[in-house]
């Protein structure tokens, strides 16, 4: 990757660097800046990212001891109270069902907060605004990866702090490289403009994420549960860093 440099007063449209392109055949892609004509491609892309976090999120809350417990349980309590297995049957399905929906509805909020703010001009979100910016990855002229920075508006002290956000790769052209390109091209940004570090959360139903970003020198800070749903569904969020050695 290049070392374009800037002065660090300047934002993304002032940053100027040789961006990442991978010329293999089997999958070429380069990573640009974003523009505005790419917003309802970049905006699908992250949609369905997060859409498919709903049946990982479903399958890990079947397995949950807490729910197994209650689709034998409240089955078997009908079956004694009303002695009808067909009831029963009714019931697990509804018991299902509802699972479904609460495990749908978190990543639901999530795209639609994200929609009403940060993503919903990018542009002005991300490249007009100090100290952050926003790439794309391109393959075949379609935008096939995503990913954005952000400024943590208050830093521990004495520290400058960079955000990732929105790192996606559409699911036909993983295990290709994209994404940590994509991270690195993060990483170069936020040396060039003066940053102490890089922070970012995922959860725990990304383990090929938190992989992916410890290979890359990131480091576990610590952990939370977003909400009180997230804690009863056993689901933790993961605060990881990437420090820039001091000069």
């Amino acid at each position: 990757m290049g070392k374009g440099r800037c002065a660090r007063r300047y934002s993304c449209l002032s940053w100027m660097p040789t961006f990442e392109t991978q010329m293999s055949p089997m999958a070429p892609y380069h990573i640009r800046q974003y523009q505005d004509s790419d917003h309802k491609t970049v905006v699908d892309l992250f949609t369905k990212g997060m859409e498919e976090y709903i049946p990982h999120t479903f399958h890990h809350m079947l397995l949950l001891p807490r729910t197994l417990l209650l689709l034998l349980g409240v089955p078997l309590a009908v079956v004694l109270m009303s002695g009808s297995w067909l009831l029963a049957v009714v019931c697990v399905f509804f018991l299902l069902l509802l699972l479904r929906l609460l495990a749908r509805q978190p990543w639901k909020e999530y795209v639609e907060k994200c929609l009403q703010t940060d993503m919903a001009d990018i542009t002005k979100s991300y490249l007009n605004t100090h100290g952050a910016c926003f790439w794309v990855a391109e393959s075949g002229g379609q935008v096939v990866g995503t990913v954005g920075g952000l400024p943590v508006k208050d830093p521990p002290l004495g520290k400058k702090q960079l955000q990732l956000f929105h790192l996606s790769v559409s699911s036909q052209h993983r295990r290709q490289g994209i994404a940590k390109a994509l991270v690195r091209t993060v990483l170069q940004f936020a040396r060039d403009q003066g940053y102490s570090d890089i922070v970012l959360d995922t959860s725990t139903l990304r383990p090929g994420a938190v992989t992916l970003y410890s290979s890359m020198g990131f480091q576990r800070t610590g952990q939370y549960f977003l909400s009180v749903f997230w804690r009863l569904a056993g689901i933790c969020f993961i605060q990881l860093n990437y420090s820039f050695p001091s000069a």
